[in-house]
């Protein structure tokens, strides 16, 4: 197989495109990097097919490496022919190679290997021929053995339909057909186990759809409610169709001996050791296709959420809301150092109000604070009473917001949280990290399990391994895509940078610790196990404000300063025009951008992207980013009523629709058919994503079941 060609025809990209990135793939380089900085060699392939290419490359290697593995055990057995190795190379899946292999394979004790051993293959061929002129009871005679333990017609002739059933259900040539029209015309039905019992699974208690139409959320729902014990799930396939192509297969002569033998062999074959097998690969690989849809949903909203803009320049009270143990609050400077924490208890049961205003007021007063960050957990709506109560009441500007503490808690109870904050508890880690997260949700976000922030569906249902090393991908392009201050970055977060390992980033903070800030980013090549295939990797994404040369504040990688400064010096300008924002316009005085590339010895793409860092060096992409929504008032869930217009922010997007937060504590769902109606979509991701602030309408408030369902269509 020509790797290169078939993943190039998949994502529809050149092939000279495929092994240009699967050389620098091999040569060591991460996704980011090659996304960032070897665009002339990949023909700017971005991140997202890079990673695509990537994980189709790490596949179609495995199953070339297992095509080998089939092919020797084959041949060990003297059982491989030029036609079978040619089938088994043309292979395109690792289940079509796993069918090839089947006959091969060493096999448990079955029915059928039982009755090799008592010597009944060759009346097995005698049946499947359809050779014989007598009846088979006849022929059956010849083969019994007391030795043996064949001591019946019955017996000879019930043991070579075993072997006859077995070889059927070894043909890779029918598995392939049955699987095919099972997916084809095959129904995903559903039942329940006790039809009176009350769950979140009751639309599933009496249910059936087309295999080829069932949907990634059913699927995982369906999966969920089985493991449960709440319903039973089965395939049912066109069975009546299936044995009809078998016969037609097999029974090849008009034998009056053989035909009603053969055809009772191939039920027994289908409905013992075919139909069931084939049932439970459908359901892996509908879980699998479910798995994907779902991880990649996760990915694009995690990718949201992690680029959200930063909130800088404001001192944050963080505020961890709780009922019996008190109101945990941090705050947090606009550098993200915690100056001062406290306990607070206006909720439940002691509900001291007016002694936790008092106090929150101080806070206020002492540190300026300007902004309160108020996690959405339980206690949340007290908690923002209280807080709206005290807006009112001071003089001071203040705003609040409400944010997905998800995560907090795992972050701090973790290892990490204890090494970065040892005399503070749970709870007062945890407002740190609320506060934080909003002052910079990147460099917050990263400390904690991708798994774990909530903006996905089913997560602990998946793959764990596939989920984790997918959200770890879209956490380093995120990173990277910003780039991280080499001298503030903590270790957490400088190990998602390219290059950089969990050693290698703690050696970076450690070096800091030890000699000072950086000034230049060679200096890195002073950090223990950091050598120059991890700086050529890393360097780019690596920011040194007011170092000793402006370019390293930018993301221009060391290789291209030289074209850099020589760019600047064609045009007039020095590095020092860098630091004081003097290349505005830097583009309008390219002209001819070709012939100025091979003067510097770049590539053209190079050269734009030196000209646009130039002109907005360290520019921050989460910029363009929607601002989050600030409050200074409350809304109840008993005061919406339906037609009311707000604004809201989507926290969370799956496949039937998304979740909006309108300031409630209740987040409404906006079904996909509510989204738009200005097109078709096949699903919300294409209109809306995680962070967005969109205008909605309410369309139905259920105040006993909690449910607010919106629209977009306004």
């Amino acid at each position: 197989m020509d790797i290169a060609k078939v993943i190039a025809k998949e994502l529809g990209i050149k092939v000279s495109q495929v092994e240009a990135t699967i050389k620098l793939i091999d040569e060591g380089s991460t996704i980011p990097f090659i996304a960032r900085y070897r665009k002339e060699v990949t023909g700017s392939l971005n991140d997202e097919v890079l990673r695509d290419l990537y994980e189709r490359l790490n596949y179609l290697r495995n199953l070339e490496e297992r095509k080998e593995t089939v092919i020797a055990s084959i041949a060990e057995q003297d059982k491989l022919t030029e036609e079978l190795e040619q089938q088994i190379k043309e292979a395109m899946t690792l289940v079509a190679v796993e069918d090839l292999y089947r006959p091969y394979k060493q096999k448990r004790r079955t029915r059928a290997t039982i009755a090799k051993e008592k010597g009944l293959e060759g009346l097995a061929n005698i049946i499947y021929l359809q050779m014989t002129d007598k009846p088979v009871e006849k022929e059956a005679e010849a083969f019994l053995s007391e030795e043996k333990e064949v001591n019946t017609v019955e017996d000879a002739v019930a043991g070579a339909l075993d072997i006859i059933a077995e070889n059927i259900s070894d043909e890779a040539e029918y598995r392939t057909y049955i699987r095919e029209i099972t997916v084809k015309e095959g129904r995903i039905v559903t039942s329940a186990k006790d039809a009176e019992a009350r769950s979140v699974y009751e639309m599933y208690y009496e249910f059936e759809e087309p295999v080829n139409k069932a949907a990634g959320y059913r699927i995982l729902a369906i999966n969920r409610g089985e493991k449960e014990k709440f319903i039973t799930v089965k395939i049912t396939a066109p069975e009546e169709r299936i044995l009809g192509y078998l016969e037609k297969k097999i029974i090849t002569k008009d034998n009056p001996y053989t035909t009603d033998l053969l055809r009772s062999a191939i039920e027994d074959s289908y409905k013992r050791l075919i139909a069931g097998a084939i049932e439970r690969e459908i359901r892996s690989s509908l879980t699998e296709n479910a798995e994907d849809g779902a991880i990649a949903v996760f990915g694009k909203n995690l990718t949201q959420l992690l680029m959200q803009p930063p909130i800088a320049g404001q001192v944050v009270l963080g505020w961890d809301p709780a009922f019996r143990t008190g109101c945990k609050l941090a705050v947090v400077d606009a550098t993200g150092k915690v100056l001062d924490t406290v306990v607070v208890f206006p909720t439940e049961p002691q509900k001291k109000i007016a002694e936790a205003k008092k106090t929150v007021h101080a806070l206020i007063r002492k540190y300026g604070i300007t902004l309160i960050s108020v996690g959405n957990g339980t206690a949340s709506r007290e908690s923002e009473q209280v807080i709206v109560e005290l807006l009112k009441e001071i003089p001071e500007k203040v705003q609040y917001i409400i944010v997905n503490e998800a995560g907090a808690s795992v972050y701090s109870a973790s290892k990490l949280a204890t090494e970065e904050f040892p005399n503070f508890d749970v709870g007062q880690r945890s407002a740190a990290s609320i506060a934080r997260r909003l002052q910079d949700p990147l460099a917050e976000l990263v400390k904690i399990d991708p798994k774990s922030i909530g903006v996905g569906q089913y997560q602990h249902d998946m793959n764990q391994k596939k989920l984790g090393e997918a959200l770890t991908g879209v956490v380093e392009d995120c990173v990277n895509k910003v780039g991280v201050d080499l001298n503030t970055a903590s270790a957490s977060l400088l190990e998602y940078v390219s290059g950089i390992t969990k050693v290698i980033a703690k050696n970076i903070v450690a070096y800091r610790e030890e000699n000072g800030k950086f000034t230049d980013r060679r200096q890195l090549l002073k950090v223990a196990k950091l050598g120059p295939k991890a700086f050529e990797q890393c360097a780019g994404f690596m920011r040194i404000q007011g170092g000793d040369n402006p370019l390293d504040a930018t993301s221009v990688h060391p290789e291209s300063y030289e074209a850099a400064t020589g760019l600047l010096k064609k045009l007039g300008y020095s590095l020092k025009d860098i630091t004081s924002q003097g290349l505005v316009g830097l583009s309008l005085l390219t002209k001819n951008r070709t012939q100025l590339a091979a003067d510097l010895g770049i590539g053209s793409v190079t050269l734009d992207d030196i000209i646009k860092e130039l002109e907005k060096p360290a520019r921050d992409p989460r910029d363009e980013m929607p601002k989050p929504i600030l409050r200074t008032d409350v809304l109840e869930m008993k005061d919406l009523t339906e037609g009311m217009i707000l604004k809201g922010t989507v926290r969370n997007v799956i496949d039937f629709g998304a979740f909006v937060d309108i300031g409630v504590h209740q987040d409404g769902l906006v079904h996909i058919s509510q989204i738009t109606n200005k097109k078709f979509i096949k699903h919300p991701l294409e209109v809306i994503s995680v962070g967005d602030v969109v205008e909605v309408k309410v369309l139905s408030v259920d105040l006993d079941r909690k449910r607010i369902q919106l629209s977009m269509i306004i």
